[in-house]
């Protein structure tokens, strides 16, 4: 816990979705926080905050420091069928950032990487990611049906690990 920060305030789960929603089913991860962000309206749960990272993998890691729980969304290109979801553990999610002059290869699995190493303690070490099998990558602003499909079974999942952290932050907080 950040030293500067009150004993009663919890560190915020943030959940950020990442893509471009200029490439059909490249922008999943950005569709799962506007879904989210309309399902629980002005009032989302306490101590959850919503990120729409879009391309900007550099602002993962800044968004990322200081919460208790990181949930990231994104698509991927696996060779699976067309809106599968995959659930993957924060442990598995560590690839170093090869530096060129620009910071635009940068992307959220670098800025998981380089988040470790430069907050420390202050950088979170529980960490779920959520990635959507994607059918079409094309110009386009449009979700596929399949990887639509996926949007409502992720925000599900997230909508049960809210409840779940909520219940878990309250349990620890009064204990």
């Amino acid at each position: 816990m950040n030293a500067d920060r009150a004993p009663e305030a919890r560190a915020p789960l943030v959940i950020i979705g990442c893509g471009n929603l200029n490439r059909c089913d490249d922008g999943v991860g950005v569709r799962v926080v506007q879904q989210l962000r309309a399902r629980w309206g002005a009032q989302p749960p306490a101590d959850v905050r919503l990120f729409d990272a879009g391309t900007a993998g550099m602002e993962v890691m800044f968004q990322a420091r200081g919460a208790g729980a990181l949930v990231i969304v994104d698509a991927c290109r696996s060779g699976s069928e067309a809106g599968a979801v995959f659930r993957l553990p924060g442990s598995e999610i560590d690839q170093a950032h090869h530096p060129s002059y620009s910071l635009h290869d940068f992307r959220w699995d670098h800025a998981i990487y380089a988040g470790r190493r430069i907050f420390g303690a202050d950088f979170p070490t529980d960490l779920t990611v959520f990635l959507v099998e994607a059918q079409a990558l094309d110009l386009g602003t449009e979700l596929t049906p399949p990887v639509q499909a996926a949007v409502d079974k992720v925000c599900e999942q997230i909508d049960q690990q809210v409840r779940q952290w909520c219940t878990a932050t309250t349990t620890t907080a009064a204990a």
